[in-house]
C-alpha cells in the first residue's frame, strides 16, 4: 500500500519513442522493450517514403540514426527498407508496429503533411481508431489527420490551442476542447519544476482534459508532476519513471484495460 494520497489515481506512462535506454530510439526493439516493462502507451513519429508508406521516424532524413542518408519523402520504402538505425535495427513501418502491439496505445506525432493519409490508412488497416492518439507541432497538420480519420479518434492539442487555453485560464473563463482532445505540453509550456505553474493543470481537471506532458528524463522532475496530478508523462528513460510509479503505488500497466481496449 503507497502512502501517496494519488495512489489510486491512473497515470499514463509513455514510452518516447520507445525509449533510448536498451536500443535506438523508434525501432521494434526500443518499442519490445518498453512492452516487457509494462509499458502499453508508446510514442511514436511518423513520416512517408514518397511511395506512400508510413513509417516511423522522428527525423526528416535518415542521416542522423541511421547508417545510410537521403531525405525519407524522396525515397522509396524499398530504399528506406535498406537503412539501419544504429547500425543494427530496421526503420520500422507504422503497420508492423501496430500489428506487433495490438494492445498497445500508441502516440503518433504527424511530421508532415505527406504522411497523414498513408497514417490513416494504416490506423484503418489495423482497426487501431480507439487506441490511438493523433498529434502534431501543425495546426494545418493535425486539423487535416481530424478530418482523415473517422470522427472520436483521440487527437492532442495543437499549439495554438494550448495557447488559447492558456490564455483562458489567465482571464479566469474555463478551458475547453472538442471530444477526445488530450493537452499534451513540454515541461517548458508548465515552468521550471521548482516554480511549476499549476493554474493550467487546475483548470484542465475541473474541464476532465487529461494533462500528458514530454519529455521528462529526470527523478526530480516526474516526482514534481506527479505531485501536481498530470496524467500523463513521456519519457526517454522508460526503465525510471516505472522505478518512480513502483515506488509510488502508482504503477499500472492497465494490460486489463488494454485488453478490453478502452480509449479512456
Amino acid at each position: 500500500m503507497s502512502d501517496h494520497p494519488e495512489a489510486a489515481r491512473r497515470v499514463r506512462a509513455y514510452a518516447h519513442r520507445g525509449g533510448t535506454e536498451v536500443a535506438p530510439e523508434n525501432t521494434m526493439a526500443s518499442f519490445a522493450h518498453a512492452w516487457s516493462l509494462g509499458y502499453v502507451d508508446l510514442e511514436t513519429d511518423v513520416r512517408a517514403t514518397r511511395d506512400g508508406v508510413a513509417v516511423v521516424m522522428h527525423d526528416a532524413t535518415l542521416d542522423r540514426t541511421t547508417d545510410r542518408s537521403g531525405t525519407i519523402r524522396d525515397m522509396t520504402w524499398a530504399d528506406v527498407a535498406r537503412a539501419r538505425v544504429g547500425g543494427t535495427e530496421g526503420v520500422p513501418r507504422l503497420d508492423d508496429l501496430l500489428a506487433a502491439f495490438p494492445l498497445a496505445r500508441v502516440n503518433l506525432d504527424v511530421k508532415e503533411s505527406a504522411a497523414i493519409a498513408p497514417l490513416a490508412d494504416a490506423v484503418r488497416r489495423a482497426g487501431a481508431e480507439r487506441r490511438v492518439c493523433i498529434t502534431s507541432f501543425s495546426r494545418s497538420r493535425l486539423r487535416a489527420a481530424r478530418r482523415c480519420l473517422p470522427v472520436g479518434v483521440a487527437t492532442a492539442a495543437h499549439p495554438p490551442e494550448v495557447l488559447r487555453a492558456m490564455l483562458l485560464v489567465r482571464a479566469g473563463r474555463p478551458v475547453t476542447f472538442g471530444p477526445g482532445v488530450r493537452l499534451q505540453v513540454p515541461m517548458r509550456v508548465l515552468g521550471e519544476p521548482g516554480r511549476l505553474r499549476t493554474d493550467l493543470l487546475s483548470a484542465a481537471r475541473a474541464a476532465g482534459i487529461p494533462v500528458d506532458v514530454w519529455t521528462v528524463n529526470d527523478r526530480p522532475t516526474m516526482e514534481t508532476l506527479l505531485d501536481r496530478g498530470v496524467d500523463g508523462i513521456m519519457t526517454d528513460r522508460p526503465v525510471l519513471l516505472r522505478e518512480v510509479l513502483l515506488e509510488r503505488g502508482r504503477w499500472d500497466p492497465q494490460r486489463t484495460s488494454a485488453e478490453k481496449q478502452d480509449p479512456a
